[in-house]
């Protein structure tokens, strides 16, 4: 049974999300799209918005579903493939459409720790919409929004057609979230193929995107920011586990997203991992190529992370 695969919108107030999952659901695609949006009171707007043309719309109100004492985002999702196996709806594919104040990392958790969500939906992606006229202030005095985008697989700037040159903002972007390629949308276009499929939880070496990586310390604008380490030497399985595990033991908390490809000593093939704050994946890939000089790359986007204790701990696993 080949899984349902997830589509996580997010994004501070105002960023667009509703535009943009209107535009998602009108396109011309072989779609059968099913949408969970979450709102605040008891009267539903967006479903109202965003139209007829989903499978089914389920919304969740008056709580948030970020909240991780809630059952509400389970009981939709199994509702749903119940409603699937009886034939009363047909649907491949699953948008989450978050409220603009939601934490991201319990709705991912989700995904991870039910035994029957994990087998049914495949969690393919978050999108992060930024709105380019507001974010600067919205990230200088909500640590959420920071949060939102550290999370991010595709980061969206909308109103750029309003908001003039975005060039301070999107380097500000890239310093948070190293990994996320960042598209502009004006009006809730963009084409589908650069949502869907984009693999963010699928382990596989594509660790960062193709830009610049930074590697030194973030501007102290940002409470979030990106770390990327690599090195050029093998490291003991045992070791680097240790390193990891005391990692996630002292800091899983401020950790938002991290990923991984490991060049191992005595092993063929490479390692990847990747995982959402305490919850982690990891397996062997493919060996290394003959023309392919082996190498291990890692990103941790996260919270205040002690960004020289992380790179001495991996430093410290090279043998003399």
């Amino acid at each position: 049974m080949t899984p349902i695969a997830v589509t996580v919108l997010t994004g501070f107030l105002g960023a667009g999300k509703t535009t943009l999952l209107r535009q998602m659901l009108h396109q011309q695609h072989d779609y059968n799209i099913a949408v969970i949006e979450n709102e605040f009171g008891e009267t539903a707007i967006d479903s109202q918005l965003i139209g007829d043309r989903a499978t089914r719309i389920t919304t969740l109100t008056n709580g948030c579903i970020c909240c991780s004492r809630s059952r509400e985002l389970e009981d939709a999702l199994l509702d749903l493939l119940d409603s699937l196996d009886k034939g009363e709806v047909q649907f491949d594919r699953l948008v989450i459409e978050c409220t603009g104040m939601a934490d991201p990392g319990p709705i991912l958790q989700a995904f991870f720790s039910h035994e029957i969500i994990c087998q049914r939906y495949l969690l393919d992606g978050v999108i992060t919409l930024v709105d380019a006229v507001h974010a600067a202030q919205q990230l200088d005095k909500f640590p959420l929004a920071q949060s939102q985008i550290g999370y991010a697989d595709r980061i969206l700037l909308t109103k750029t057609d309003v908001a003039g040159d975005s060039t301070v903002l999107t380097e500000r972007l890239q310093r948070i979230n190293a990994r996320a390629p960042i598209y502009t949308v004006v009006n809730g276009n963009i084409d589908l193929a650069l949502l869907f499929d984009t693999r963010g939880f699928m382990l596989e070496e594509a660790v960062v995107v193709a830009k610049p990586r930074f590697q030194r310390i973030a501007q102290p604008e940002n409470s979030i920011s990106s770390i990327v380490v690599e090195f050029g030497y093998p490291v003991a399985l045992p070791a680097v586990s240790a390193v990891m595990e005391n990692l996630l033991s002292g800091f899983a908390d401020n950790l938002l997203r991290y990923k991984g490809m490991l060049w191992i000593e005595n092993q063929p093939c490479r390692l990847l991992f990747q995982g959402v704050q305490r919850l982690y994946s990891a397996d062997w890939d493919r060996p290394w190529q003959p023309d392919e000089i082996p190498g291990s790359t890692l990103v941790f986007i996260g919270i205040a992370l002690p960004e020289a204790d992380i790179r001495a701990a991996f430093a410290g696993l090279q043998q003399v």
